[in-house]
């Protein structure tokens, strides 16, 4: 993958398109170029053919007949083929004219795979091979043959608008409507199959880095500004006049814009017109709503430039908008979990690579799979194996046989072997174009570092939450087919229980992400949780003539998802929205929360959810019974974590260190600096312990036990050993050091650790002064500045 550029890339891809859309044009032009081939070929037969003659000629040139003629042969030949080439040229040029029209394509195709292969800096999991990426090219233009939606026609015109004109106007706009369809359906496969195998939090950035990178191929994404929506610097030493309703952050954010010609004026008409642009920054939703005056005839990209800087905490909400308006609604809208699927997309020499999350079981929906297709353990074509400690021969074994003989082959929690993954099945992975056609290999991981090899050859999928409440609602009630329910004696009932349980399960999973405001603690609710719920509601339903609530939230809320729930104002938070949720209200039809009605239990499950699609309104933290302001905090946090993984994901120039992230690079110059030194290196095991809370203030018996564990290691290589204590360290002979994790005790000739007598009388200007230590506030083990290298207790320098 890294020896093709953009270019090159293009001109394949470009090759695909003509070959589906043109063929004639591409056996033409291979024609094309097996004749100049050909050409080239003969004239260096006639080239070699007459130096051998003038070589071996004797006598006299002029009279040799022979040689004569074949001159007369070459040259009469050659201007054949210079003619024949003449023509070649014109109808290169004809065929290249012609391909143009399919540019655009192959145009995205190369951008959206360069965007792929940088996805490995947000995280070491998003490995994409090229040979994936292209097929997924090639599937997509096959979609294009299908019959458009509604939705479809609307993105195509969209993607159609400014085109170049190559044929006549009739045929012009048959032929872009064409063109914008391939560009549609092509990216948007290439963008699925990535985007089924991010984790939530990265789906948003890279659509939106997409749409960045089409903007600036394009030529209309100016460097400063997209930079300025990135950074949003800002510039103080001027008073904020609005400081009634604006903070002064977003003030001086405003000032920073007004930096650019078309923004100077912004500062003046804040406070001209107060009045307008106060009502549109107090609105819940102001992305939604357009700017006050002449400022709503700013584009969308720019439009996002004053959002960033007067509402930062809406800035997730407008790129959604942003993208959504750009690409299409089909982009921004997290997909289901769907194992058939992205089976398609599996072969035999292409296994399935599952990225686990907590709660998560990929096991069942896989044994769901192979049943249709007659795979199972009790039909002996199915092998499941744990890795763990000796299962490594187990496994060998079980690929082994499905390779040979076509059966299925699960390997759960590779990352628990990890020498073993790195070797045998990193080379077992790489070359399975002789497997059997039947053979399936399913792996399944945590995010850790595997081999890269492994990583792209595979189909990778992750199943987490989706992001929103809706979503979350929906893909909770998928698995409910109107099968489950028609085989209940109160299908309506059950409808409405599980309609509730489907809600309550997308509130409490999303009220994570408010922080301290939404739990006290983090749980891991799963949807094992509230499928075995429903089941149960199921079964209450059967036995009793009335439904028994009370009962009901008993069990779900102190049992099933109380379980979980340790804390005691959780529990209790769970109970009040079991009360809100579990009652007969659901069953008629009544608001669950302002603005949002339970469905009507008489509809199907296709039915419910498209009603849920048309008329839930828009989350709010209404929704979640909280004070509207609730979501500033996350908001913010959010929309500050998205612009720092979209400039990691920024082309980097020069030849300096390297690398996307710069946390890498103090990863790299930590770990060479710690080995230079077993003492240090030991030191650093206490200093990271004791950040990370390893080593408590409140737990002595943990203390003590660091205590030792530390004196042991650090009095091999020393003659001072330090004993830990909390945060503060002292030495055998009752010497007092500092706290190791701010400040550094440094030698005056050899740069170790010294100890320091409190009392012992020190001697101006000797070389050793015991009366005070250096201290200076930087990073771990680092060595004092020539200022900061100086004795407390005297003036020795």
């Amino acid at each position: 993958n890294f020896m093709i550029t953009l270019d090159g890339l293009q001109e394949q891809l470009l090759a695909l398109v003509v070959k589906k859309e043109r063929p004639d044009l591409e056996e033409q032009k291979m024609e094309l170029i097996e004749q100049q081939n050909g050409f080239k070929l003969k004239l260096k037969e006639l080239e070699d053919e007459l130096l051998y003659r003038l070589a071996s000629s004797q006598g006299d040139i002029l009279a040799d007949v022979s040689l004569i003629e074949g001159l007369e042969r070459a040259k009469v030949t050659s201007n054949d083929i210079n003619a024949k080439a003449v023509v070649a040229q014109q109808t290169e040029a004809e065929i290249a004219q012609s391909r143009k029209v399919y540019v655009p394509v192959a145009a995205r195709g190369a951008l959206t795979y360069f965007l792929i292969d940088q996805m490995w800096c947000l995280d070491h999991m998003y490995r994409f091979s090229m040979t994936n990426m292209v097929a997924s090219f090639c599937k997509g233009m096959d979609a294009a043959d299908t019959v458009m939606t509604e939705a479809e026609k609307a993105d195509n015109k969209r993607a159609a608008k400014g085109k170049s004109e190559v044929l006549e106007e009739g045929e012009k706009d048959e032929l872009e409507v064409r063109v914008a369809r391939l560009v549609n359906t092509a990216c948007y496969e290439c963008v699925a199959y990535v985007s089924q195998g991010l984790f939530e939090r990265h789906k948003l950035i890279f659509i939106c880095q997409l749409c960045f990178r089409i903007l600036a191929h394009a030529g209309t994404l100016q460097p400063e500004f997209f930079d300025f929506l990135l950074r949003a610097p800002v510039e103080t030493g001027s008073d904020n006049p609005l400081s009634e309703w604006m903070d002064d952050r977003s003030w001086a954010t405003v000032q920073a814009l007004k930096q650019f010609e078309l923004y100077e004026r912004l500062p003046d008409e804040l406070v001209g017109s107060a009045k307008r642009f106060r009502e549109w920054y107090e609105l819940d939703r102001p992305e939604e709503s357009p700017l006050p005056g002449d400022w709503k005839k700013l584009s969308a990209f720019q439009t996002l430039l004053i959002i960033r800087a007067l509402r930062p905490d809406r800035m997730t909400e407008a790129l959604t908008i942003f993208a959504r308006d750009m690409m299409g609604q089909k982009y921004v809208t997290s997909k289901a979990f769907d194992l058939v699927k992205s089976f398609e997309d599996a072969n035999s020499a292409t296994p399935v690579f599952f990225i686990l999350s907590p709660g998560v079981n990929p096991v069942r929906d896989t044994e769901r799979l192979a049943k249709t297709y007659k795979v199972g353990i009790e039909h002996g074509n199915f092998g499941l194996v744990s890795l763990g400690q000796g299962q490594e021969p187990v496994a060998e074994k079980v690929v082994q046989a499905g390779y040979m003989g076509g059966s299925w082959a699960f390997l759960q929690n590779i990352h628990l072997t990890p020498k073993w993954t790195g070797s045998w099945l990193d080379k077992r992975c790489d070359d399975l174009s002789a497997a059997h056609p039947d053979f399936r290999l399913f792996l399944s991981a945590e995010p850790a570092k595997l081999p890269v090899n492994l990583l792209q050859v595979c189909v990778k999928l992750t199943n987490e939450p989706p992001e929103g409440l809706k979503p979350n609602l929906l893909k909770n009630l998928a698995p409910f087919t109107d099968d489950f329910f028609d085989a209940s004696a109160k299908p309506g009932e059950l409808k409405s229980i599980v309609f509730g349980l489907s809600l309550f399960h997308a509130v409490i999973l999303e009220r994570k992400k408010f922080g301290p405001q939404g739990w006290n603690r983090n749980y891991p609710f799963n949807t094992g949780d509230l499928s075995s719920c429903a089941q149960v509601a199921m079964n209450y339903l059967e036995s009793n003539p009335k439904i028994p609530w009370d009962d009901l939230k008993y069990i779900f809320g102190e049992i099933m998802y109380g379980g979980h729930v340790t804390d005691f104002f959780d529990r209790i938070l769970v109970s009040t929205y079991l009360d809100a949720y579990m009652k007969d209200d659901i069953l008629e039809g009544a608001d669950i929360y302002p603005g949002f009605p339970s469905p009507p239990n008489a509809l199907s499950t296709k039915d419910i959810r498209e009603v849920l699609e048309a008329t839930m309104p828009q989350e709010s933290p209404i929704a979640f019974g909280l004070h509207p302001n609730a979501e500033i905090g996350f908001r913010m946090k959010q929309a500050e974590t998205i612009f720092l993984n979209i400039r990691e994901l920024q082309p980097r120039s020069g030849g300096g260190p390297g690398g996307c992230r710069r946390s890498i690079r103090r990863k790299q110059r930590w770990t060479t600096w710690s080995r230079r030194c077993r003492r240090r290196r030991t030191c650093s095991r206490f200093w990271r312990s004791w950040r990370s809370g390893r080593l408590s203030s409140t737990s002595s018996s943990r203390r003590s036990n660091a205590s030792a564990s530390f004196r042991r290691r650090f009095s091999r290589r020393s003659r001072s050993w330090i004993s830990a204590s909390g945060a503060t360290c002292r030495c055998r002979s009752g010497w007092s050091l500092s706290k190791l994790p701010w400040l550094r005790i440094v030698s005056r000739t050899h740069g170790q650790l010294r100890p320091t007598r409190r009392n012992e009388p020190s001697e101006p200007g000797s070389s050793t002064c015991w009366s005070g230590i250096v201290s200076f506030r930087t990073g771990p083990w680092t060595r004092p500045s020539p200022r900061s290298r100086g004795c407390r207790g005297c003036s020795t320098r």
